[in-house]
């Protein structure tokens, strides 16, 4: 039987079903595999805060110096919706596989950097100053990643599995954040700490530009999306879609960025500042802390194209609603399980936040793509996401960390959490459904 060649079945070319899934299987791989070095290269910073902080800051109060670590962290978030502007106009303009191809050569070569840049031993504050640099570059990358894939794999998807597609920039994120810490987990179960804080975390940083490699042959083996191709042989690709998007599109704008917020502070405080916080704050050892958001992120990262799935049935909405609600009611009580200081309740507590994160995103990377017309939507996501993860989602580890110096209280990062929780929950409500409708050409 064949379908035609188009995201929402409507053109002139006829594929069988079978040419129609390899071609699917290789947009995801391309798509995935890029995500995967984007964000297991901007990931690693964060699973290898603490051992950062004694290569780069004064090293005589831990805790400020792991603020400080945080901090630069922060940094990165600074340029992305910059980097946000800039490739996101250039996707809509020139077409999403180039644009996808530039972001993942500028991240891989300033993350290749971060791993042989001179220490604070070597040159002072010098060093610091130069891990900002590279930090604040690689967050300019990033602007244009995510809505990238996400923009890649929602035009290239059928309109009935558009949750379940898109739903694979979070499976190959938190893919890159499971090799990442489980690559740190496992360096340090072979080879003990200090040999990761010698020399192990430069290693680390210098296999970006294979893996960069990689990704940016895959990404420019693809065609570009059937949705980009065809406005463009229409001549409807916006000369200045970024203008479009903020004088017509700001509604949507407004929506996308609400959506954005639980999964910004979700995200971060999960991916990056749980590994610090369970050996920090919780008293875990450097390799039960590792291993503890290893299991956590792979559970979610199996979980969120299930959710994905969920979404094409029931709709964006409910499912979407599930994950906000949950961590309202949960985040507290998941973290006073972890503070038990047992193995398998940090483990148990990881995984119930994980539910409600692979629920959330599993709906919402389509949730987002279906807000926007074709010939603005590579831009007007990056926009939307990229200024609340910079508002929300960077300064997520360093305020979770001061909350609980400035409280006192070790469980204080959860209402940071449920507050983002509120903020989506009620966007959310007020949003319509998209789910049954068909990606909008033009705007």
């Amino acid at each position: 039987m064949g379908i035609t060649d188009t995201a929402d079945g409507v053109g002139t070319a006829v594929l069988t079903d079978d040419e129609r899934r390899r071609r699917m299987r290789k947009v995801i791989t391309a798509a995935g595999v890029g995500h995967f070095v984007e964000w297991f290269d901007f990931g690693l910073y964060g699973t290898l805060a603490t051992v950062i902080a004694l290569h780069f800051f004064e090293t005589g109060d831990p805790q400020a110096a792991l603020l400080s670590s945080f901090g630069v962290f922060a940094a990165g978030f600074i340029m992305r919706p910059i980097g946000g502007l800039f490739f996101g106009s250039m996707g809509d303009r020139i077409g999403r596989r180039t644009t996808l191809g530039l972001v993942i050569m500028v991240t891989s070569g300033a993350t290749f950097i971060m791993g042989i840049l001179p220490t604070y031993d070597a040159i002072g504050l010098v060093a610091p100053l130069l891990l900002v640099i590279v930090r604040l570059v690689q967050g300019f990358a990033a602007g244009g990643e995510s809505s990238g894939a996400t923009t890649l794999l929602a035009e290239y998807a059928p309109s009935n599995r558009r949750g379940f597609v898109s739903s694979f920039v979070d499976v190959f994120g938190f893919a890159a954040f499971v090799a990442g810490s489980g690559l740190v987990l496992l360096f340090t179960a072979t080879l003990g700490s200090q040999a990761l804080n010698d020399w192990g975390w430069r290693a680390m940083f210098a296999l970006a530009l294979p893996l960069g490699a990689a990704g940016l042959y895959l990404r420019l083996k693809l065609e570009d999306t059937p949705e980009f191709q065809k406005i463009k042989e229409k001549g409807e690709v916006a000369a200045k879609p970024l203008r479009t998007s903020i004088s017509r599109w700001w509604k949507a704008l407004l929506f996308c960025v609400g959506f954005v917020v639980l999964k910004a502070v979700g995200h971060w405080i999960l991916q990056t500042f749980m590994p610090s916080y369970l050996q920090t704050d919780l008293k875990f050892d450097q390799q039960t802390a590792y291993a503890v958001t290893t299991i956590g992120l792979a559970a979610i990262m199996i979980l969120v194209p299930l959710f994905g799935l969920l979404s094409d049935r029931i709709g964006r909405k409910p499912v979407m609603i599930i994950g906000a609600a949950g961590f309202i009611v949960l985040t507290y009580p998941t973290l006073m399980l972890m503070g038990s200081g047992a193995f398998l309740a940090a483990v148990v507590a990881m995984i119930i936040l994980g539910v409600f994160m692979a629920a959330y995103d599993g709906a919402m990377s389509a949730a987002m793509a279906e807000l926007f017309p074709t010939n603005i939507r590579y831009g007007s996501m990056a926009i939307a996401y990229n200024i609340s993860v910079a508002a929300f989602g960077g300064i997520t580890p360093w305020f979770s960390q001061s909350l609980i110096s400035w409280t006192g209280n070790t469980y204080a990062p959860a209402f940071y959490v449920m507050g983002a929780a509120v903020i989506t929950l009620v966007v959310v409500i007020g949003a319509r459904e998209t789910a049954k409708s068909p990606l909008i050409e033009k705007g």
